[in-house]
């Protein structure tokens, strides 16, 4: 048995043309959520530091919320002792709750926040480079669903229907913190900034022209799929190429699929613009894992959504799909 542990990021964004615009950039930034959160903005804005800082604050703060990794934070809590009793929490976590819970919903599943047992059952491949038994993923499968979360808006609490259920936000927290961290930004007065989480989520305030440029390039490929010109909206990227082991000439992903409690396939990477970053983020997750049939239905039925995703195949083939007034998309041929 054959086997290959490979990292690589499926999207970058390159944030500016400086042919095009001959102001410089300042950029602000700080390490949250194990990633670097970053503001950026055009010379003529440059005395919105103190703004771009109460912004990277908010992401602070959000971190302290939402980490499973950093003791004390609120998600962790509610892990702990939701089975037990019902959790009260923040007005802003269960924003979040709620938002999860309406796009699991509207993905027929493929969002999930709480796969993290499916995902720990999988983590023996990346360890140990072989597949979990047949017993232990269906019996991650049974703990995980938003079927096992009650959540009651008017005491705003949440509560397990069974003991191992866990909540993760890792798929749609760094989208929900640039959108807290643009709030902060309108709230100071700014009307042109670019918003980074990683390389792998982006929230535009404002811009000129047609707006904020981002390329969309594909690690995996030799150049750029397109370019995306945004103004008010956001993108979140998903790809499967970004981790994965290969077992007898067979490629296994990172990211799993809440449905089957099988690894995603068919989809290498998927790109989502929206009006807000985390529901971007949200659906580049549930789009790489439910591919073009879910795109295409969701965004037939949900306006302001645009999805590109890169599948998988002898040919790699790009589709697209819905529309976003807030972007302008330029395919390369």
């Amino acid at each position: 048995m054959a086997t290959t542990l490979t990292r690589r990021n499926f999207l970058s964004f390159d944030f500016g043309d400086r042919r095009r615009d001959a102001s410089h950039w300042v950029r602000v930034h700080r390490v949250a959520m194990a990633c670097r959160f970053e503001v950026m903005l055009s010379s003529d804005h440059a005395a919105e530091i103190t703004a771009a800082r109460a912004a990277l604050t908010e992401a602070d703060n959000l971190e302290t919320l939402l980490s499973v990794f950093r003791e004390g934070s609120d998600v962790l809590d509610v892990n702990r002792r939701a089975a037990a009793e019902d959790v009260t929490v923040s007005a802003t976590l269960f924003a979040l709750l709620a938002r999860s819970a309406e796009l699991h919903t509207t993905t027929g599943g493929a969002f999930d926040i709480t796969c993290a047992p499916l995902c720990g059952c999988w983590d023996v491949l990346q360890r140990e480079g072989r597949l979990p038994e047949p017993a232990a993923i269906e019996a991650a499968r049974a703990a995980v669903g938003m079927a096992h979360v009650r959540l009651d808006a008017s005491a705003r609490s949440v509560r397990f229907t069974r003991t191992d259920v866990e909540l993760n936000f890792g798929a749609i927290g760094k989208g929900f913190a640039l959108d807290r961290m643009g709030g902060v930004l309108r709230a100071h007065g700014s009307t042109r900034a670019l918003l980074s989480a990683g390389r792998s989520s982006v929230l535009a305030l404002g811009g000129r022209g047609r707006g904020w440029p981002v390329d969309l390039r594909p690690r995996i490929a030799s150049r750029r799929v397109g370019r995306l010109w945004l103004r008010n909206a956001a993108v979140g990227t998903s790809g499967a190429g970004e981790q994965y082991v290969e077992i007898d000439g067979r490629r296994y992903g990172h990211v799993v699929d809440p449905r089957s409690g099988q690894p995603a396939e068919g989809v290498l990477g998927a790109s989502v613009i929206a009006k807000d970053a985390a529901t971007a983020d949200a659906l580049s997750t549930a789009f790489l894992i439910g591919g073009p049939a879910l795109a295409s239905e969701y965004c037939a039925a949900h306006d302001e959504t645009l999805a590109i995703l890169v599948l998988d195949g002898a040919v790699e083939r790009t589709e697209v799909f819905g529309r976003c007034s807030g972007a302008t998309l330029e395919m390369l041929s």
